[in-house]
């Protein structure tokens, strides 16, 4: 019999992080502990957490919510994955509890019974990756701000050996950070520095087109959500007109049932889309989008979404998992250096490499 603790604990970034949709300054997270009375002495950590005015699952009623799911879980054995598919950060919650559970028992050479339907949790932890043995690739995350605000963190990056650089864009004129991504080309070519620009939704339909031949000059790797989801048509004529790859992103927050996922990518047909469990639907229901992406052609790296180290750990063992061994596509997984009070964890970023300390 499973019994599931809750408890919470709200997070403070070193510095604002600044979105198209605002600025957080804190990060509220929940953590379910995992301990079962068949094996005393193992237990598994997993953190839910959902990002205001984003995820489809911040709601008033999410901490009564997660308590019932959990109770469910406690009752069944295990995660009701089709009743819970509305709640992507539950989910993955759950998913990290069960996988560090397992994980932990295999450590204590003790047996445990693995519920049906939760088979790729049991193994989580268990890779090159894992075993501190190599690291995965990542890039730079440099967040919007002023000119010389962005400036003075893009250079911080490159000096500390990140060869993929992500612009948080959207904040300030459109024209200056053009020049601040020409500045960079003036010095690092496309082979020493991959550049990627995150718009979160910024840029109007009408303009969208004119400002992404304007970004492709610039030998752009690709462009996360260039405007607002929900306009499918426009959005697919982007993705069919542009002169560099467009990734989705927030358009698939929400779209958590299979056949809407099969909708959306026949529909849009992006080059790339960018999962986070937390929103995406867990291990689960990424696995589903990579599964769907990959039959259509579309590529896919995972990122986190501001979860804490303990959300972080899980997030990379799961990338190393999926696109590894020696995952060279650069990851979105440098978040952990972001709160001044982050969960220890045996996480270490050497050059432009997130790796396990053993």
């Amino acid at each position: 019999m499973y019994k599931i603790d809750i408890s919470e604990r709200t997070l403070h970034f070193k510095q604002p992080a600044g979105t198209s949709r605002g600025v957080y300054t804190t990060r509220h997270s929940y953590y379910l502990t995992l301990t079962s009375d068949e094996l005393p002495g193992v237990e598994g950590v997993g953190e839910c957490a959902t990002l205001p005015d984003l995820s489809c699952d911040a709601k008033p009623e999410y901490a009564v919510t997660l308590r019932q799911v959990c109770q469910m879980v406690e009752q069944m054995g295990r995660i009701p994955y089709d009743m819970i598919r509305a709640y992507p950060s539950i989910t993955f919650g759950l998913e990290t509890a069960f996988a560090s559970f397992f994980d932990a028992a295999k450590k204590q050479n003790l047996s445990v019974s693995v519920p049906a339907g939760m088979e790729n949790l049991i193994d989580l932890f268990d890779s090159p990756f894992g075993k501190g043995e190599e690291g995965i690739t990542i890039n730079g995350l440099v967040w919007m701000g002023t000119y010389e605000e962005m400036l003075a963190r893009l250079e911080e990056k490159l000096q500390a050996g990140f060869h993929c650089v992500k612009l948080k864009i959207g904040a300030i004129d459109f024209f200056k950070e053009l020049d601040l991504i020409k500045r960079i080309r003036d010095v690092y070519t496309q082979e020493q520095v991959e550049l990627r620009v995150d718009a979160n939704g910024g840029f109007l339909p009408e303009n969208a087109m004119s400002q992404l031949e304007a970004l492709a000059k610039y030998d752009i790797h690709s462009i996360e959500q260039p405007i607002k989801q929900h306009q499918w048509p426009k959005m697919a004529q982007l993705c069919r007109e542009t002169p560099l790859p467009i990734a989705l992103d927030e358009e698939l927050i929400g779209v958590n049932v299979r056949s809407m996922k099969e909708a959306l990518l026949d529909t849009i047909r992006p080059q790339y889309i960018i999962l986070k469990p937390s929103l995406h639907g867990g291990i689960y229901g990424c696995n589903e989008w990579i599964q769907l992406a990959s039959q259509r052609g579309i590529g896919s790296w995972i990122t986190s979404a501001l979860e804490s180290n303990i959300g972080l750990n899980a997030i990379a063992h799961y990338a190393a998992k999926v696109y590894g061994p020696n995952v060279e596509m650069p990851q979105g997984l440098g978040t952990g250096q972001l709160f001044t009070d982050n969960i220890p964890m045996p996480l270490e970023i050497r050059g432009d490499k997130l790796f396990v300390v053993k």
